[in-house]
């Protein structure tokens, strides 16, 4: 239990719990309230919330995304570079199989074709 004396008037109060008990016998009850709160404030926040949330899920998506995509880019750059090269070999091969003296010598050792010694021509139409 406390005691104090107010300023205005000589009369002092003693504290106890929930009540204030004057000089003159007389008793207050201290009435608590429950402390106010800002429903306003708190629908803001909680709105707030939502959105930097859905913010934030957004970008992690987004860049899932573009992630993905760059997978994707490299394999089709790596694709790409394998085509090149086989096109590459291709070409060689075909010159290679192209060449007069492979044919020459394939006429003369598996067809058994001789290149004539002489060589008439006719400029009959």
């Amino acid at each position: 239990m406390t005691s104090r004396r107010t300023p205005d008037a000589q009369t002092q109060v003693t504290f106890s719990g929930d009540e204030r008990i004057l000089d003159n016998g007389a008793k207050l009850q201290l009435i608590k309230c429950k402390p106010r709160l800002n429903h306003l404030l708190r629908s803001r926040c909680r709105i707030a919330f939502v959105v930097i949330s859905i913010l934030a899920m957004l970008v992690v998506v987004r860049s899932g995304i573009s992630a993905s995509r760059g997978y994707a880019l490299v394999a089709t750059q790596n694709q790409t570079l394998q085509l090149e090269q086989e096109n590459e070999r291709l070409k060689v091969e075909i010159a290679k199989l192209k060449s007069p003296i492979r044919i020459k010598q394939i006429a003369q050792d598996e067809l058994g074709m001789d290149v004539p010694n002489k060589m008439y021509f006719s400029h009959e139409y």
